[in-house]
C-alpha cells in the first residue's frame, strides 16, 4: 500500500506542475501516457482522455468505470503561491487541482494498479482519466462513453471527504433578454430595459419550487450576470440581458423549469443546453451498499460532475473537499489520498 501511495503523490506532483486548463489538456494528457508506460499498462488516447483496462478483461462480467478528470479551472483570483509549483507543507499538497480532481484521480489510479493483475474480481475496471470535466464539454467524457462498450455502473471520482454523493443536482444555465425603449435619461423618456429586467429578476429571487427533494432540497435559481450595450450614462437602454444559473432536483426535468419561467417573466429565455441533468443512484446498489458497510454517508451534492453525463448509475466519491476547490492556495492533505485510496480498494474489494 505504502508503495501505491507513493506513486500517487508523485504522479499527482506531475500533473500539478503541468498547466491543463479545459480544452488545453494534452500536457497532462501526455504525462498520464508516460505514466502508465512506466508501469507497463497500456492505454488508448482518445482525444486528451486516456483509457486503461484490467489484464483479465472478462466479457461475462459487468463493467466498473473508475472516472475522474485532469483538466482544471484557471488559477481564482488571491493565490499567493505559484498553482503549479507542487509543494508539500505541514502534511498538504499545494497546488492547481491537488483537491479538484488530482486527489481522487491519482488515488482512483492507485486502485486500479492494485486490482491491475487480479483474475478473481467481480467487475471489469475500466480507468478513464478525462478532459473538459470543469465545461461539460464534448470532448472529455462525452467522447470517451461510446468508446467504451457496455458499462453497468461508474465510481466519479471528485471530492467529497469520501462520502458518497448518491444524488446530484443538474444544471440549467438561461440566457435572457428584455426589450425596452431608448430616450434621454434627464427626461426620464422611452422605458428603461433595466427596470423591466429588475421585475424579472425579483421574481426568479423570490419563486419557490412546490416539489423539493430529500437529498437535494428544492430548485434554486441564481442570476449570475447582467448589463446592457449602454456606453452613455445619459441615454435610458433600450435592453438588458442577464443570465440565470439554475440547479434542478430530481423532480424536475428542465422543459418544466423552463416552460414555468417562461409563464412568469416576460423576458425571452434561451437555455444553453438540456443535457446537464439531476442524478441519482439507488440506495440498494451495491456501490452504495458497499460504502454503507464501510461507514461511509449518503448526502446530496449540489455541484455538477460528470455523473451528469452518464446513462448508468455512478457514486461520486473521493478524497478531498469541495469547499477548497477552484479557491486560491488550493491543497489536498496527504493522509486525505492516503485514506482515499485505502478505501476506494477497500469498495471495490467487497463488490
Amino acid at each position: 500500500m505504502e508503495a501505491l501511495y507513493t506513486k500517487a503523490i508523485d504522479l499527482l506532483q506531475q500533473l500539478i506542475a503541468v498547466p491543463s486548463f479545459s480544452k488545453e489538456e494534452q500536457d497532462t494528457a501526455q504525462v498520464l501516457q508516460q505514466w502508465f508506460a512506466q508501469e507497463d499498462i497500456p492505454v488508448q488516447r482518445i482525444g486528451n482522455n486516456i483509457v486503461a483496462r484490467n489484464v483479465y478483461f472478462d466479457p461475462e462480467k459487468p463493467v466498473l468505470l473508475l472516472n475522474s478528470h485532469h483538466d482544471t479551472v484557471r488559477p481564482a483570483k488571491g493565490y499567493s503561491r505559484d498553482p503549479f509549483m507542487p509543494a508539500i507543507e505541514e502534511g498538504k499538497l499545494f497546488g492547481l487541482g491537488s483537491n479538484d480532481a488530482g486527489g481522487p484521480l491519482v488515488s482512483l489510479i492507485a486502485a486500479f494498479l492494485h486490482f491491475y493483475h487480479r483474475r478473481d474480481l467481480a467487475y471489469n475496471l475500466v480507468l478513464a482519466a478525462t478532459a473538459e470535466e470543469e465545461i461539460s464539454g464534448a470532448d472529455g467524457i462525452t467522447q470517451v462513453l461510446p468508446e467504451l462498450g457496455k458499462v453497468d455502473c461508474a465510481i466519479v471520482g471528485e471530492p467529497t471527504l469520501m462520502q458518497m454523493a448518491v444524488a446530484e443536482r443538474g444544471l440549467l444555465v438561461v440566457d435572457a433578454v428584455v426589450k425596452g425603449i431608448s430616450g434621454h435619461a434627464a427626461r426620464r423618456e422611452g422605458r428603461n430595459a433595466i427596470d423591466e429586467a429588475i421585475k424579472d429578476i425579483a421574481w426568479l429571487h423570490t419563486y419557490a419550487f412546490e416539489r423539493s427533494s430529500d437529498l437535494l432540497g428544492p430548485v434554486t435559481m441564481q442570476v449570475t450576470v447582467i448589463g446592457t450595450d449602454n456606453k452613455a450614462h445619459n441615454v435610458v437602454p433600450d435592453s438588458c440581458r442577464f443570465t440565470v444559473d439554475i440547479r434542478l432536483n430530481e423532480l424536475y426535468t428542465h422543459a418544466e423549469v423552463l416552460e414555468l419561467i417562461r409563464k412568469h417573466i416576460a423576458s425571452d429565455i434561451t437555455a444553453r443546453s438540456m443535457r446537464l441533468r439531476s442524478t441519482m443512484i439507488p440506495a440498494d446498489h451495491p456501490l452504495v451498499q458497499a460504502g454503507s458497510k464501510l461507514d461511509m454517508r449518503c448526502y446530496g451534492s449540489p455541484t455538477l460532475s460528470d455523473k451528469a453525463l452518464m446513462p448508468f448509475p455512478a457514486l461520486k466519491l473521493g478524497p478531498g473537499d469541495s469547499a477548497r476547490s477552484h479557491t486560491a492556495d488550493e491543497f489536498i492533505y496527504l493522509g486525505e489520498i492516503r485514506a482515499g485510496i485505502t478505501q476506494y480498494i477497500a469498495l471495490i474489494e467487497s463488490l
